[in-house]
């Protein structure tokens, strides 16, 4: 129930940009990183990032966002800084953890294959989270309305879910 309430506080369009810059991430990792070539496409792979992009990056993200702007009231920088500081300290972690753990289930990993995957992952991924996001974060609460922000972010997250694509299906 509280999924769905969360789906019904985001806009329409919010979750088609999380579903569709998940799998162009993903798209762009196997072409312009791994160099894969369009005979070496896997386009199932494709097809589970956007799944997750769909399923769980955009309505968790959405709803986070809802929530932020109900915990740090107000529209200036000091409130920007704010809710920064506690999207990078409590929600990229957990959100970072989750993330890694769905694409290792949803790429058919057991439970001990998963947990070693994490774990050689998750502070990598974490450290250049911290390098990439507290700016845009901060501009992106300080200059951008609720309802765009999650846009914003998928926008910019291009390079991001590509990293996150190539780190998770090493």
């Amino acid at each position: 129930l509280g999924a769905l309430a969360v789906l019904l506080l985001l806009p329409e369009w919010a979750l088609l940009p999380a579903g569709t810059l998940m799998g162009a991430g993903d798209v762009i990792a196997q072409q312009l990183v791994e160099r894969r070539g369009l005979r070496g496409h896997q386009g199932s792979r494709t097809a589970k990032m956007m799944a997750i992009g769909f399923c769980f990056v955009g309505p968790v993200v959405g709803g986070w966002y809802h929530i932020l702007d109900r915990l740090v009231l107000g529209t200036s920088a000091s409130v920007a800084v704010k809710k920064m500081l506690l999207d990078q300290g409590g929600f990229a972690p957990c959100f970072l953890g989750c993330f890694l753990a769905i694409t290792g289930a949803v790429n058919g990993l057991s439970l001990q294959e998963n947990w070693a995957r994490i774990q050689q992952d998750y502070v990598d991924a974490l450290l250049t989270n911290y390098c990439i996001w507290p700016p845009v974060q901060i501009a992106n609460f300080y200059l951008v309305p609720l309802k765009h922000r999650l846009a914003v972010v998928q926008c910019v997250a291009i390079v991001w879910n590509c990293y996150l694509s190539w780190k998770a299906n090493r």
